[in-house]
């Protein structure tokens, strides 16, 4: 088999440079969250953030310089009035430069303080996305048979972002709202009195907002929630978009898009009213403060006893004042959706697989091949048991077929050999080993899949049929493609086995995206071989190429064949027939159409239904 030069030094390059020559500097969580879901929820995030601590102590360091400089500007001021311009004690140029370096200094450490937190910001972010997807990719199969996939983009986004902005930003707005103890300090030192005046609304600003917060909760709440189910609609209208235009429901379905759309938009107006209440009360009380100070200020110096500076000092610092109660607004909003986020996120993180390995799981090492089933019987959920007592021995080596009519738990046999799930009842057995005894890992590699429904990931197909072994060498991918009787095509394709295939390989057929897969599962060489209905949407002639290939690949291992076509059982040396999950015959194709009514009637339903 020939390949074209430049493909072969495309999949060189994509192996040398899987990002296309931009490499990423992350690493990874380098903390997990806590576990103990009694804590509150932004001490359970605190961990990750605890993490970067130093860039993030930085930020918040030297955001409180900035404000201890800003704080210092109305001083001058105070001083610069009395003192330059009403008492000319002092030059008035040196107190603009004292102004001007002050401001300066306030200045540069505000843009540092920005920059360091926002790179904190962004690496929480990057580390919460990762415990994410390190959790999903832990759950068990019959987690995601619950959850819709839209749900989770949700929460993997929005959501994330949604905690990532209040708990890094948080703390640095009640750093920045120091500024108003700053301000009163100084306020203090310039009269005590004014001081205490300007703050008379300081416990009406505490119960506004303890109110503020419980009412915006919920409904930070369902918009979360309904932002979740509109990504769930778009999921799924893109990746069924060829069910959707197949029958004609275009306009169906982007009306139930408008109608989730409707409903989040009522969230959010739901969310501008409240605010709309109680925001002015946040934003607008300090400027009862302003008018007192102006009243009593302007009483005081009519009547002697305080300078034009210092009113004008006061009024700077109630102006500074202004902008903590407005950040301690938006604190308050930032923190209920958050909340709510947070508590959607730990509704995925707090969830626990149903498949575990148990203490002292070891790894399957030598594998015979050797399969039993001893009285099996499991169900999905609450539902009713899909094989009930399944009892099978399958040989070392040997190749057995699996027939019976739809829903009789063919394809749960495969399921359950892999540990994608746990069976209620009996135990599954490989060399005498029982499966739930043995580590995951090893037991996975042991057993190769080939479903009837074959994933591709959006790479190239060289990438994807090396998706089990990403250091196989290109002969060795080559000879996969050629076993599963898939090189011819993929050679006519423009860049070979450097050609990517679009999203789920739909640019594909149906039968050349079985090939890919069954070459996918023949490159990783495992010792059992499961063919789940792997051939179905194969052309007759091109599936013969196939078995002719197979049927050398397979005398070297145990094979289990999942199928309905004649042409596949004759790849068995054995058949069984399932009816009711459980063995209800077992023998040769011929012996069994010879004795066995069932079996024929199962064929002939099979090869009626292909027609």
């Amino acid at each position: 088999m020939t390949v074209h030069a430049d493909a072969r030094n495309d999949v060189d390059r994509a192996d040398s440079d899987p990002l296309g020559g931009v490499y990423s500097s992350y690493r990874g969580p380098s903390a997990q969250i806590s576990r103990d879901p009694t804590l509150p929820w932004w001490r359970r995030i605190l961990p990750v953030i605890s993490s970067h601590r130093v860039p993030f102590s930085i930020a918040i360091g030297l955001s409180f310089v900035s404000l201890v400089f800003q704080t210092l500007v109305p001083k001058l001021l105070n001083g610069a009035i009395d003192h330059s311009l009403i008492q000319h004690t002092a030059t008035l140029r040196t107190a603009v430069i004292e102004v001007l370096v002050v401001g300066v200094i306030a200045g540069i450490t505000g843009i540092v303080s920005r920059q360091y937190v926002f790179r904190t910001a962004y690496n929480v972010e990057a580390d919460l996305r990762s415990l994410i997807y390190e959790h999903l990719a832990w759950l068990s199969f019959s987690f995601y048979d619950r959850v819709q996939s839209g749900q989770l983009i949700s929460r993997a986004n929005s959501d994330i972002r949604s905690v990532q902005m209040y708990s890094t930003f948080a703390p640095l707005i009640v750093v920045q709202s120091f500024i108003g103890v700053i301000a009163f300090a100084f306020m203090l030192s310039i009269n005590v009195v004014l001081a205490l005046i300007a703050m008379v609304v300081m416990p009406i600003l505490y119960f506004v907002g303890i109110k503020m917060r419980r009412v915006m909760f919920p409904i930070s709440w369902i918009t979360q929630a309904r932002l979740a189910d509109v990504a769930t609609i778009v999921d799924e209208n893109v990746n069924g978009v060829r069910v959707v235009k197949s029958f004609a429901q275009e306009e169906a379905e982007v009306n139930r898009l408008a109608d989730a759309a409707e409903r989040v938009a009522w969230a959010y107006i739901k969310d501008a009213q409240l605010r709309a209440i109680w925001s002015p009360w946040v934003q607008n009380l300090p400027q009862l403060g302003l008018a007192l100070v102006l009243f009593f200020g302007g009483w005081m110096v009519i009547d002697g006893r305080l300078g034009i500076g210092a009113i004008l000092a006061f009024n700077a610092y109630l102006l500074m004042l202004q902008a903590p109660f407005m950040m301690l607004g938006q604190l308050v909003m930032m923190g209920q959706r958050a909340k709510a986020s947070a508590e959607r996120i730990f509704e995925i993180l707090d969830e626990n697989p149903t498949v575990t390995e148990r203490p002292g799981a070891y790894d399957l090492v030598d594998v015979k091949g050797r399969i039993e089933f001893d009285h099996v019987s499991f169900r999905y959920g609450d539902g009713p048991d899909i094989l009930a007592d399944f009892d099978a021995v399958i040989e070392p080596g040997e190749t057995v077929a699996i027939v019976g009519r739809t829903g009789s738990g063919k394809s749960t046999v495969a399921r359950l050999l892999t540990r994608f799930y746990d069976a209620s009842e009996g135990a599954v057995r490989i060399d005498g080993h029982e499966i739930t005894d043995l580590t995951l890992h090893s037991l996975r590699t042991s057993v190769g899949v080939v479903m009837d429904e074959p994933f591709l990931f959006s790479i190239s197909i060289r990438d994807n049929i090396a998706y089990g072994r990403p250091d196989a060498t290109m002969d060795e991918v080559i000879a996969a493609a050629r076993a599963a009787n898939a090189s011819e095509f993929i050679e006519r394709l423009p860049h070979g086995y450097a050609t990517v295939v679009g999203e789920r390989g739909y640019t594909l057929s149906g039968g050349q995206r079985q090939r890919i897969a069954i070459a996918r599962t023949l490159l990783v060489n495992p010792p059992v071989l499961i063919l789940d209905d792997a051939t179905s949407a194969i052309d007759v002639h091109v599936e013969a190429g196939i078995h002719e290939a197979l049927a050398t690949l397979l005398e070297r291992r145990t094979t289990i064949v999942i199928a309905h076509r004649i042409s596949t059982i004759a790849l068995a040396t054995r058949v069984l027939v399932l009816d009711d999950g459980r063995v209800v015959a077992s023998g040769t194709h011929e012996a069994l159409l010879a004795t066995t009514p069932l079996y024929a009637q199962i064929l002939a339903q099979a090869t009626t239904e292909r027609d």
